[in-house]
């Protein structure tokens, strides 16, 4: 299969680009993570989408543990080919390790603080048996 979709990528100086999930059919954005070219190659090759885990060095298989995958439907790159959108199907219902839909349930309210909007619909430890 042909990689030069790879080098139109502008990847950053540890081989990163961010990448977007985002839910289709509801254009919710889901989570952000980050993908270097084999996570962005095993994508497009499996369906399944493949992250790089900064804090454990190595290749994440998101819904590995929590069983939480998300189906890709489309990959896009930004105007600058800096930024990737994953549209996704996420299985489960969940996308945060939290125990949420997504990632972006804190919002800034007008006395500047943050207060949670969504709620947990699964206990992280029931998911991943710690917290």
């Amino acid at each position: 299969m042909n990689e030069q979709w790879l080098d139109q990528i502008k990847w950053d100086a540890q081989g990163l680009v961010p990448a977007i999930a985002q839910e289709t059919g509801t254009g919710r954005i889901l989570m952000m993570a980050w993908m270097n070219r084999e996570s962005l190659r095993l994508t497009r090759e499996t369906g399944h989408a493949v992250y790089w885990s900064r804090s454990r060095g190595r290749l994440w298989h998101k819904g590995e543990e929590s069983g939480h995958q998300q189906l890709v439907h489309a990959i896009r790159l930004d105007c600058d080919a800096d930024v990737v959108l994953i549209e996704v199907e996420q299985k489960g219902g969940m996308a945060c390790h939290t125990g949420r839909h997504n990632c972006f349930f804190r919002e800034l309210d007008a006395t500047g603080n943050w207060v949670e909007i969504a709620p947990v619909i699964k206990d992280p430890r029931a998911i991943y048996g710690h917290a």
